[in-house]
Formats: structure tokens, sequence, C-alpha cells
């Protein structure tokens, strides 16, 4: 039920941290892998590392934000493969103009910051549904789908990333949306969400650990809130990326999943 093989699966954003794991999971599953983003080394590095570990993998640097070079990217997708079964959107992030400073009001934050911020995530997930839909659509798999990542941002209001979180609250509302649009037009391809609780990556690093390993004021802060008591792990979301994306979720659509350690859960009484 949980097994991808056969299956032709398109990452954008796959050079990031979430993106790279998510990656290596669904090859593991027996997913081909089309991986997508910015960075051409990273980019390539992370292929030769998964056809190194026998995965069918290859890779196409690509910024999310421009359609005409994703047009390009499906059309060498198609044509190596014959299809696109799985479209994982893990391209996103917050910007630091869209951070608002402990010292500063909220009235100050300029809307050049949340268009930036908004466009890094909602756009870059939009441009690579509106795509890759047609591919997708096409494809002869009974079981196809998208994912998108969302974040805890979505669903509770967090000190300095108003704006993060207002492009996250709009993917997942794109997310159940776009399952009612096509699942009542009987078109076999589920919409889903991930949102993650709180992973230590390179954006984040310095606000939740100090230099020495220990916990920041923020950091501290989150483990209190958060009941398994810890960050989580990139592996954490492997599992519940394969699952959404496998036949084992053929009736799941529509959903944002948390992986969050309880912390969604918590009302920190």
């Amino acid at each position: 039920m949980f097994s991808l093989t056969g299956k032709v699966a398109v990452v954008v954003g796959a050079s990031g941290a979430i993106g790279g794991a998510l990656t290596a999971a669904l090859g593991g599953a027996g997913a081909s892998l089309a991986l997508i983003g910015r960075r051409p080394g990273p980019l390539e590095e992370l292929a030769d590392a998964l056809r190194d570990d026998g995965m069918d993998a290859l890779a196409w640097p690509c910024d999310a934000l421009d359609p005409t070079a994703l047009a390009k990217v499906r059309d060498h997708v198609l044509a190596h493969w014959g299809a696109t079964d799985i479209l994982v959107n893990a391209a996103g992030g917050n910007v630091p103009a869209a951070t608002l400073p402990d010292d500063r009001l909220p009235f100050e934050v300029e809307l050049s910051a949340y268009r930036d911020v908004i466009e890094l995530n909602l756009f870059a997930t939009l441009n690579a549904i509106n795509v890759f839909g047609s591919a997708l659509v096409s494809s002869r798999s009974d079981d196809r789908a998208v994912l998108n990542i969302s974040s805890m941002a979505a669903e509770r209001s967090m000190t300095r990333v108003g704006g993060y979180g207002a492009a996250k609250a709009a993917v997942e509302s794109v997310t159940r949306w776009l399952a009612v649009e096509l699942g009542r037009r009987e078109i076999p391809v589920r919409v889903n969400a991930i949102a993650p609780g709180f992973f230590i990556g390179n954006q984040n690093r310095a606000l939740l650990l100090q230099p020495d390993g220990s916990l920041t004021e923020r950091g501290h802060t989150i483990i209190t809130k958060t009941p398994l008591r810890r960050f989580g792990d990139l592996a954490d979301l492997a599992s519940t990326a394969v699952w959404l994306c496998s036949p084992g979720a053929r009736f799941v659509t529509g959903v944002v999943v948390p992986v969050d350690g309880g912390f969604s859960a918590f009302s920190g009484v």
C-alpha cells in the first residue's frame, strides 16, 4: 500500500532541507525522481547521492517563480519518463525583510516584504500546480498526488513571522480548494499538505539555538509548548510524505497533517 514503484515524482524545492528529505523518502519507496531547485550545486549533489543509492533521479535547476522555465522542465520530465504522478511543492521559506524585529511595530513591515514572502511560498506552489497539472491529469496512474508544505505558523499566530504565516495559510486554503475541485470532477489527483512543527534548519538555527547548541529563549519556549519535548527530525516528515503520496492514502484528500510533536494540540496549560 505504500510502494511508489513505477511512479514519477517531481519535487520542487528539492535542494532545501525538507525538500531533500522528502525526495529521498519518495525515492526509497520506489519513485523515479525529478529534482527542481534554484541552486544547481546542491541539486546535482543530491541527484548524485540518490543515484549512488540506486535511485532513478535527475536534476533540473529552475526557479519555481518562473512558469516558463518550469514548463521546459515539465517537457523534459515527460520526454524522459512519459508521466508525472506525484508533485511535491517544498519551495518556500521566510525572507529577512518580512521578519519583525522586537524593537519595531508590525506597521513598519514594508508591503514589498509581504509580497516577497507570499510569492516565495504561495506563487511558487501555484506555478508548479498550474504547470504540472496537465501532466498529472493525463497520467495513466489510478492514484496521483499533490503534496504541499505548510507550517505551524499558518494555524497559530507566532511572533515576528506574520507574513510567512499568512503565506502558508494561503497554501493551506489552496490545498483544500484544489482537492475539492479535482475530486468533484472525478479527476484522480489527491491534494494534501504537511504542516511541520519546529525543525532545525539553516534559516532558523540562530533563532532556536545558541552557538554552543543550547536553546535560545525562543527555542526554550517552543520546546516547553511541544508535548514530545524535542525539535523534529527530517525523518519524521518522510513517512507522512510517503503515506500521503501512496495508495495507502487513496481516500485522503484536502487535509493538512501536522507533524509537530503535539505543538498544535497543546494549549500551553
